[in-house]
Formats: C-alpha cells, structure tokens, sequence
C-alpha cells in the first residue's frame, strides 16, 4: 500500500486538508474530485471544509486547487490561500512575501510570523465585481429575492456571494434561509450566502453558508470581503473594515488594492495508506 502524507490546517476555523504536490501529482487529476468527498467527511473521513492542493504553477512558482467536498473545484478560497501561505512558510518554499496563482488569478502575499510565533497572512484579493452582465440586475448588483424581505446584494470576490444584511445574524437559521438563495435561478453557478450585521464603526459580524460544502462554515474569506466590498458600497463603513466571522476576525482593506488579513494553524499531520 502506498502512504500519503498530508497536513491538516485551519483558517479562522475554516479548515482543510492539505496534499504537497510539488513534487509531483499524488492524486491522479480524475481521482481529485472524489477523494475530497471521501476524505473531508468528519466521521469517516478525517473531516475538513475542503481539499487543497499545492503544486507547482504555470504563471508563477506555486499554485493552489481547492476541492469541496461536493467534488466541485473552487476557484478561490481566502481563508485556504491563508492556510497553503502558512504551509508554504513552514516548508521553507517561500519566504514573507510570494504569489500563489490560483483559478481567480495570482494571489500576492504577505505573511509573518510574530513574538508569540502566531502565524498571520495578508493577500491580495480579486477586486469585488458587481456586475452581472448575463442576468437582469441593476448597475448596482442588487436585486429583489422573492424568499426574503430584505434585499440580497451579489458581487463576485473570486466565487459568487450573495448578501443579505439583517438585524441580528444570530437570529438567522441559517441552514433553512440559505439554500433557496444559494440555488437561486439569477445565481447560475451557486452562491456563497452572507448574512451581515452592522455592529459598530467599521465592524461587520457575519455568517456564510457556502456551497460545495452545503453548510455553515466557520469562517469565509472570500464571504469576508464580499460583505465588506457591499457595506463599502452602500456607506455603511470605510476602507477598512474589521470583520468577525464565527471562528474570528478579520481585517479587509479595499481601495486600489483589496487585501485580507488572518491567520492560520496547523492543527496536526499524519498519512494514509492508500
């Protein structure tokens, strides 16, 4: 039997399994999609919000996959960039500062280690876009959703979001109300769904449900940016916004350059046999 080392990390409790391909591909690239199904399962798996993959890039020396346990491929994945960057550190592939491509293009980033030896990220992030050419949308993006009473904002960060700010994210069901946003008709590759709420000066509390993992997550980067770029948008807060997700905060920075700060963990290492 063949053993395949891997590493599990997490991001804000948004975690992952991690396989090192850069020494060359481990899982063959039809068997990819399953095995993130197989393997991020909590009870017989070793459990995780997704499969990242690290190999060598086209456009730059590092490239990331990230698989969902849907067997979808993502194209970005804020809180897994963070993870990769952190695993790249520690392997000595990279040193502070390097770029990642992925399918929403290049990510650059910024990474550091700090007295308490706490390991933080800042990544660049595509610019939010809110125009949605193919489906009948105002120029702002926003639109009416026949499920709810408040307005559902959508903007792309790298993946699809749909944004709902409301009253208390705490009251949300989160698992009944976000699935019919999730596969709405206007949204036809899915969407990751952002309930928001406005706590303070530049301070958001959000929660995201995002598809290929078909469930609350933890933490969402890309969810992070998506509901800051929106509340940016419609005046509610400045350049930088402070972000608290379940798992924790983090800090989002728009303007010329978008950015995303957060840390990483490693939470342990092992091997499979194959």
């Amino acid at each position: 039997m063949a053993e395949l080392v891997f590493t599990k990390l997490q991001g804000n409790g948004n975690d992952f399994i991690l396989i090192d391909e850069i020494g060359g591909e481990l899982i063959p690239e039809e068997m990819k999609p399953k095995f993130a199904s197989l393997y991020t399962d909590r009870r017989f798996g070793i459990g995780g919000d997704g499969v990242l993959f690290l190999a060598k890039g086209e456009k730059v020396p590092l490239r990331m996959r990230i698989f969902n346990p849907d067997e979808s491929e993502a194209d970005m994945c804020g809180n897994g960039i963070r993870c990769l960057a952190k695993y790249i550190v520690d392997k000595g592939y990279a040193k502070d500062a390097f770029s990642i491509e992925t399918r929403a293009g290049v990510i650059e980033v910024t990474a550091r280690y700090d007295q308490e030896e706490e390991f933080t990220a800042t990544i660049s992030m595509p610019a939010p876009k809110f125009d949605r050419k193919d489906i009948p949308a105002t120029g702002t993006g926003e639109y009416k959703e026949e499920i709810l009473e408040d307005t559902v904002y959508a903007v792309n960060t790298g993946v699809p979001h749909a944004v709902v700010f409301v009253d208390e994210v705490g009251s949300i069901d989160i698992e009944d109300v976000a699935p019919p946003i999730r596969n709405h008709h206007t949204f036809p590759q899915g969407a990751n769904v952002d309930f928001v709420e406005k706590r303070g000066e530049n301070l958001l509390h959000i929660r995201t449900y995002e598809r290929g993992v078909e469930a609350e997550t933890l933490s969402c980067g890309t969810g992070a940016m998506a509901s800051a770029a929106v509340a940016r948008r419609l005046g509610l807060v400045g350049d930088t916004v402070h972000v608290e997700t379940v798992g924790g905060p983090l800090t989002i920075r728009l303007g010329e350059k978008n950015e995303m700060e957060g840390p990483a963990r490693t939470v342990f290492t092992g091997s499979l046999e194959l």
